[in-house]
């Protein structure tokens, strides 16, 4: 049995390629606007080369809900509502790959979710394992674990914000063999955070890229809604673990653009003739300590 999945298919020839991450800034409650202004941004970034774009979180509705009755007003179905159908439509024309976050509705249910839509319509959908704050007032926790997907671009996953704390959510990703994990995201400041340096999550990212040999790409959205400020700073990590483009400003709306080799990411998990990320990892002791109980008594 292989370590990690194996890339199949047009995803075992997958090169170079050109990643956009859209910041934006959603309008809570505007869904049209929203809707607009991403695929606005789509076709700016399609014309720049890029053949894979990520939006931010929630990027559909906006994040800072009142209550759940507005956060069921505002989700959608995927892929059956607007937003996915717009998405859809749009890949399908440019050629491209589109994540973007969206509250999604199933049924009674809520979720903060990723959509995932290629040149050949709906390609799939992660939803949120690590809920935020008031989020899990609003959403259940995400219940189809860590799906990977096979495209010509590569293998490619998804998180979201504040998946980026948990180391499990990247290894998940890089044991099934992902090349790219997409992470649409909303962060906010963290306590104690210092002003003159670069937010907790783009430290956690590199080192997640870095200890999976995955490279990942950031898009965060700008501004202060309902009180609350949001960081930007998105951006995109080599399988080394070192920015290719970005961290983005901490306020503006702007697009970030850099390539991911594939090949090199793949062949750089060897990092000298006797060490590799993957296979070095030591299940026989950590494992049992990673399930659902405590190894010890939590503080």
């Amino acid at each position: 049995m292989a370590e990690y999945g194996p890339a199949k298919g047009d995803a075992a020839h997958a090169r170079a390629f050109t990643i956009a991450c859209v910041q934006m800034e959603p309008r809570i409650g505007a869904a049209q606007h929203n809707l607009t202004t991403a695929l606005e941004r789509i076709e700016t970034a399609a014309r720049n080369g890029a053949a894979l774009i990520v939006l931010p979180e929630l990027a559909n509705s906006g994040y800072v809900f009142e209550d759940r009755d507005e956060a069921l007003a505002l989700a959608e179905p995927v892929p059956d509502g607007p937003t996915a159908q717009a998405f859809e439509a749009i890949a399908r024309r440019l050629n491209v790959h589109i994540v973007s976050g969206i509250a999604e509705r199933d049924g009674a249910r809520l979720y903060n979710s990723a959509l995932f839509a290629g040149p050949g319509g709906h390609l799939g959908v992660y939803r949120k394992l690590h809920l935020w704050d008031n989020e899990k007032r609003f959403f259940e926790p995400g219940d189809r674990g860590v799906p990977v997907f096979d495209t010509p671009l590569g293998r490619i996953a998804m998180a979201i914000c504040y998946d980026v704390w948990f180391p499990e959510t990247f290894r998940l990703a890089a044991m099934q063999g992902a090349d790219l994990v997409c992470v649409p995201t909303n962060w906010v400041p963290m306590p104690s955070q210092p002003d003159d340096r670069p937010g907790m999550a783009t430290t956690l990212t590199m080192a997640a890229a870095h200890s999976n040999g995955v490279a990942i790409a950031c898009a965060d959205r700008v501004g202060i809604e309902r009180g609350q400020p949001f960081i930007g700073q998105s951006l995109i990590v080599g399988g080394d673990g070192w920015p290719v483009a970005g961290p983005a400003s901490i306020d503006r709306e702007e697009i970030v653009y850099g390539t991911i080799d594939v090949a090199r990411t793949r062949a750089g998990r060897a990092l000298n003739a006797h060490n590799h990320v993957l296979r070095d990892r030591r299940a026989d002791i950590y494992d049992p300590m990673l399930g659902t109980g405590w190894p010890v008594s939590p503080p």
